[in-house]
């Protein structure tokens, strides 16, 4: 199949090249040209804008930061509905609000496209090893007709209604996100203050109750001082911001997400924005004096 890729990130890029190994004529579009030139060299076709990749594809997907990156590439003069035509099927695997998701499907139905939003979970790693989560909101036809692109990098794919509730699933998603990330930082840096070994901890938690992926994810991580940031922790505080402001909307409380959301503004207001979001864990270490992953005599790190 004819498939066009806008936004070569940590995401894009990973879910290209299993496009790429899954036998898909790819054309692919980034505003920064060494991801592109990267890709042709793995038998990708470069563009030069949203457009021309829409014009060169049955099926469009984008994977974008922000969702200002998103409007610009789908509602863009020069963007993927402009372009659209009846037939094609438009896909954003980006996070935002699904107002915004719903609008796009508006737009690309005046066109005679079809619009899915298909956020995805699993990270960097889920993309390169092809497994990741994929939640579709749209129509049941195109979704059909997506399923074998989404394949080629996903393994529990789900219709989950019209258009915008893919984006609320994943919203959903990241607001645990959020949560269990700032929980299990706080409970793992109260375990190392009163003295446990941070790698019973996760052997035993990770097998009981209190357990969860996040804790899976982020403890051996902040065991290894590995802060590289895989899933930056400015992300994390965007998708905050747009569940924030969703829940404001529909009248809907969220003290904890609202308690997780200011742990992230700390860590930005640290320098940490840019680093993992297990990065979380060293604004607590510090009020501890405590290290994950060292000695409790250890210092803080910095």
């Amino acid at each position: 199949m004819r498939v066009g890729f806008v936004g070569l990130g940590k995401m894009g890029r990973p879910m290209t090249l299993r496009l790429l190994a899954a036998g898909h004529e790819v054309t692919v579009h980034s505003r920064s040209r060494g991801p592109v030139e990267a890709l042709v060299q793995c038998g990708a076709r470069a563009a030069w804008s949203p457009r021309e990749v829409a014009e060169a594809s049955e099926v469009v997907l984008a994977a974008l930061p922000t969702e200002a990156a998103v409007r610009a590439v789908f509602l863009g003069p020069d963007g993927l509905v402009a372009a659209a035509r009846p037939g094609q099927i438009l896909v954003d695997h980006s996070t935002v609000s699904p107002a915004t998701s719903r609008e796009i499907a508006e737009a690309a139905r005046s066109r005679g496209a079809s619009f899915l939003d298909a956020p995805v979970s699993g990270g960097p790693g889920g993309a390169e090893a092809g497994t990741l989560t994929v939640m579709v909101g749209g129509e049941r036809e195109a979704f059909q007709r997506a399923l074998p692109v989404f394949q080629a990098f996903g393994t529990n794919i789900h219709l989950v209604g019209p258009s915008g509730l893919g984006t609320v699933v994943k919203l959903v998603n990241q607001l645990l996100v959020g949560i269990h990330t700032a929980a299990s930082a706080e409970a793992v840096v109260f375990g190392v203050k009163l003295g446990a070994d941070p790698q019973a901890l996760l052997e035993i938690i990770g097998t009981s109750f209190g357990g969860s992926t996040m804790l899976s994810r982020n403890l051996p991580r902040m065991i290894r001082r590995d802060f590289s940031p895989a899933t930056p922790s400015v992300l994390i505080l965007k998708d905050l911001g747009i569940i924030t402001d969703v829940a404001r909307e529909q009248n809907v409380r969220l003290l904890l997400g609202s308690l997780a959301q200011q742990l992230f503004v700390e860590a930005r207001g640290l320098g940490l924005d840019e680093l993992d979001m297990s990065a979380l864990v060293q604004p607590l270490e510090r009020l501890a004096g405590v290290t994950v992953g060292q000695s409790e005599s250890s210092p803080p790190s910095g």
